[in-house]
């Protein structure tokens, strides 16, 4: 059976034949390996039956988008549903995805990133079974867990079952932050969990159905391919980027901690090539001798904060820094309040009107206190400490949906 799968894999164009051959001792293959990827257990499933796919540009099946991949294998794909920078990754941050054919596949594409950020019972009446596949990092403001959540609640009321191709956690080992006050519900956060929630999308899939936190307390049913071979602790480098600005392997660990500063007046890179890596602002000049320059770049950012103004600051895009970070196993704190010291103008540091790309911090970090924590000094400990009695809790309630120990 195996080696049949390997062939059509291979005929398809999914897999190399370097991909499909066994090269390396059995006793030393222990890989991840996505759920995507274990197309042996899914593709059965499909057989017969009208598919929607919730997919972008990370949803690779060997080297090809699964789209293409999952069409090549005979599965009859009727709709296509696109998050943020559309399905396969090409709009900018930010910018409104319109519906459309996708002109490779002449598929329909419906945009949950513009007039409609939920399926409409219309979209699903052609579809038996929804397919989510779509990589996340691990951050709460990261919004492909809303995206989710809004599926569910869609399959839910119109009895759709939801299959879930589950990936791995960059950030898996990292479970810290604030947890999400329901007052400061917003576009970049609706559930009650921390900043990093240490948790895979099919393990966070599980939690929202059991937490009972989609509409009117209704359960979407679930089916998760898990991930082989994987732990919360496992390094995990991403094949492709999830989004524009989260392009290294750098940014992707860095994202839970630099994403803050979106509520301040400190760029975070956008505009350059190494987004969520640096951090600055002009104000900031003869303090810092690192600078770096914010352009306007298209598909990543193109009219980022400080556009064309020479911003100084920190320097974060080398390993030691990553490294040091990981180990620690918390949000790096320090950068926030060393460059809240050094500002100038602490009046306008966490002022997001300024530009169309900056967020309120409140709502970024889940919690009021912390803005208020940050301008008063208060020191990390005692910071710390307020965050110690929610981020229990949610431990507690982490470990009952855990798919991988």
């Amino acid at each position: 059976m195996k080696k049949i799968l390997l062939l059509t894999l291979l005929f398809a164009g999914v897999l190399t034949p370097s991909e499909g051959r066994d090269t390396e001792p059995r006793s030393k293959k222990t890989s991840i390996i996505t759920g995507a990827d274990q197309t042996e257990k899914y593709l059965p499933y499909l057989k017969g039956k009208r598919v929607g796919l919730v997919v972008n540009q990370t949803s690779i099946i060997g080297h090809r988008h699964s789209v293409d991949s999952l069409k090549a294998l005979g599965v009859n794909i009727v709709k296509i549903f696109g998050p943020e920078h559309g399905f396969r990754g090409n709009a900018s941050a930010g910018v409104h995805v319109d519906d459309e054919r996708d002109p490779k596949t002449g598929i329909q594409v419906v945009s949950l990133y513009g007039k409609n950020s939920k399926p409409s019972k219309e979209s699903l009446q052609d579809v038996d079974l929804m397919v989510f596949d779509i990589q996340d990092v691990g951050a709460r403001f990261y919004t492909y867990t809303i995206t989710m959540h809004r599926v569910m609640e869609a399959c839910a009321e119109n009895g759709k079952e939801l299959l879930i191709l589950d990936r791995p956690n960059p950030n898996g080992y990292l479970i810290d932050g604030p947890v999400l006050n329901p007052d400061l519900k917003s576009g970049i956060g609706i559930h009650p969990v921390p900043i990093a929630h240490g948790m895979t999308v099919g393990e966070y899939a599980k939690m929202i159905n059991g937490e009972k936190w989609l509409a009117n307390g209704v359960q979407c049913k679930i089916t998760i391919i898990p991930v082989a071979n994987y732990s919360h602790h496992l390094p995990y480098e991403l094949p492709v980027s999830p989004s524009p600005n989260l392009n290294t392997p750098e940014s992707i660990i860095l994202y839970p901690s630099t994403c803050l500063f979106e509520g301040t007046v400190i760029s975070q890179g956008r505009g350059t090539y190494t987004p969520f890596t640096v951090l600055g602002n002009p104000e900031l000049k003869g303090k810092y001798p690192f600078s770096f320059t914010p352009k306007s770049i298209k598909g990543m950012s193109e009219t980022p904060l400080h556009m064309n103004k020479e911003c100084f600051g920190l320097n974060l895009r080398s390993e030691e820094v990553v490294a040091a970070l990981r180990k620690s196993g918390k949000i790096n704190l320090s950068w926030m309040m060393e460059l809240y010291a050094a500002y100038p103008d602490k009046e306008r540091f966490f002022d997001f009107t300024q530009s169309k790309e900056m967020g309120n911090i409140d709502k970024l970090a889940g919690v009021k206190e912390f803005r208020e924590q940050i301008i008063a000094g208060v020191s990390e400990k005692e910071i710390r400490k307020s965050w110690k009695k929610g981020l229990s809790k949610y431990k507690s309630i982490r470990k009952k949906y855990l798919l991988y120990k």
